[in-house]
This record gives structure tokens, C-alpha cells and sequence, in this order.
């Protein structure tokens, strides 16, 4: 069982409090041959406690195929942040360790409905004309 230190629970109390509205996490496990699945399962259901406006949703990646391909989801274990609107925001892997940080941001800024990009990166991302996909990618190192 996953046990958040008082101090990141501290933080989460204060961070969460910033939710303008609720926000969807909707994560996709399956119970066999996912070994980091339960852990992050526990992580979420930790998270959730501290605000009311997260809610949980889970589906298993292989009976649920419908909500699969509607999500685009093509590895476990896997974490769409969404409102009422889908941003196309994808976790995949376990947030623990600095990773945590980036999901509650992440949470935070859907939840607001914008970012904290500086206004020439929103002004070069409007430029844009073609579809793109971005990916970022973090190591525990």
C-alpha cells in the first residue's frame, strides 16, 4: 500500500486547492502481466483523497477496447487527464518520484483550462499548420 509522507501530503493540500474545476483521470490497467499496475492504481487512489474534484475512472486495457480506442491507448499502465474537454494529455508509466510533480501540474493545468506557457511559446505553437505529436520522455536519472 502506497504511503504519501506528510510533507507531499502537505504540498497536495495546497496544490490541489488551485482546481478551478473537476478533473478526469481515467486510468487503464489489466490485471496480469502488468507489474507496475497496481502501484500506480494505489498512487492515484491516494491522490484523489485530497481533492474532491478528481475523479477516478478505470478501465481494464484488455476488456475495455471501446474506451481503448477511444483514448488511444496503447500501453499500461496509462493516465488520460481530461475535463469535459480531452487535451490528448497521456501519462504512461508510474508517477512516483519527480514524475508526481508533473501529474499534479498536469491536473492543475486542466483543471484551469491553460498553462503557464509564456506568450511566445503559445504564439509559435498557433503558427503551426500541420498536425504534431509531442512526447516527453523521463528517466529516473
Amino acid at each position: 500500500m502506497v504511503q504519501i509522507p506528510k510533507e507531499v501530503q502537505d504540498f497536495l493540500r495546497e496544490e490541489l486547492l488551485k482546481l478551478d474545476k473537476a478533473v478526469k483521470l481515467i486510468y487503464f490497467t489489466q490485471q496480469f502481466e502488468c507489474p507496475h499496475c497496481m502501484y500506480a492504481r494505489e498512487i492515484l487512489d491516494e491522490l484523489r483523497k485530497f481533492s474532491d474534484k478528481i475523479i477516478f475512472e478505470v478501465y481494464d486495457f484488455q476488456r475495455d477496447e471501446e474506451k481503448v480506442k477511444q483514448y488511444g491507448i496503447d500501453k499500461i499502465p496509462a493516465i488520460v487527464i481530461k475535463d469535459a474537454k480531452d487535451y490528448g494529455i497521456r501519462y504512461f508509466g508510474v508517477p512516483s518520484g519527480y514524475e508526481f510533480n508533473s501529474l499534479v501540474e498536469d491536473i492543475i493545468d486542466v483543471s484551469r483550462g491553460s498553462t503557464d506557457l509564456s506568450e511566445e511559446t503559445r504564439k509559435q505553437i498557433r503558427s503551426l499548420t500541420k498536425p504534431f505529436h509531442i512526447q516527453v520522455f523521463v528517466s529516473l536519472t
